[in-house]
Parts: C-alpha cells; structure tokens; sequence
C-alpha cells in the first residue's frame, strides 16, 4: 500500500512555497548601527534571503511536515513533484546569486552555497639533486669549491 502523501499535490507545494517567500520578505532581520547624528542605536532592515532550510524549517513550524523527501524523490515516489522543486530549488538559487552579485548577501556565501566557486588545482613538483662523494677519495675533482 503507498504511503499518504503529507502534502497532496504539487500545486500544495508550491502554495507553500508562496507563502514561506512573503513571510520571508515581509520579516526583515535586523543590523543595529549607531548613528552619527543622534549618537543612538539604530535598526536597519535587512531582506533575508530565501534558503532551503529555511523552507523546510517553515513547513514544519507552520504546517507540521516535512518536505525533504518531496526534494529528494527517494524510490521515486515523489516524481509528480519534481516540477515544482526543480521550481523552487532555481527560484531559490536566482534570489540567493542576484542578491549575492549586487552586494544584498554575501557573495562568497552564496557562491559555496550554489556550488560557484573557482575552483583552482595546484601542483607541487620537488627534485632533490644527489651529489655522491667518496669521503676516502682524496682527490681534487672530489672537492667542492
């Protein structure tokens, strides 16, 4: 017998996905700065980022499921899904590699975390010169200068 599916259909998916982004931009987190003119801590918004974790964490919280193996389509039982992941998992990366090339987030954290990276190889080669000198040959040409 097939396990019940938590989350009926695709399209409930992406209605969950729809709401985890609004709650995500509409709740800002915070950087407290002093201010130069007042002399007073002051509280600048700062957009969060949309994350994977943070999705799964979401449906948890405010639904009480889980959507790792929706992503993951282990024995492909989800297959019927794989749309709308693929979906959610390029909507996530478009806002994370924007946000990241115009200085919003931290570009060297979304690049890890999109697997962009440069990825450089280094080689270390090392000869070693042997010199072989009889210590009982007492002649000239055995002498280093």
């Amino acid at each position: 017998m097939a396990k019940h599916k938590y989350i009926e259909t695709p399209e409930k998916l992406l209605e969950f996905w729809e709401m985890y982004k609004k709650d995500v931009k509409n709740n800002p987190r915070f950087k407290y700065i002093l201010s130069q003119k007042t002399g007073e801590m002051v509280a600048e918004p700062l957009e969060r980022p949309l994350t994977q974790v943070g999705f799964e964490a979401y449906c948890y919280r405010k639904f009480g499921v889980t959507i790792r193996h929706y992503f993951d389509n282990q024995d492909n039982r989800y297959d019927e899904y794989c749309v709308i992941c693929t979906h959610i998992v390029n909507e996530r990366k478009d806002d994370q590699i924007d946000g990241g090339m115009v200085g919003q987030y931290n570009s060297s954290i979304t690049q890890r975390l999109n697997g962009l990276t440069e990825k450089t190889e280094s080689v270390v080669t090392t000869s070693i010169n042997v010199l072989n000198l009889d210590p009982l040959d007492d002649s000239k040409d055995n002498l280093l200068t």
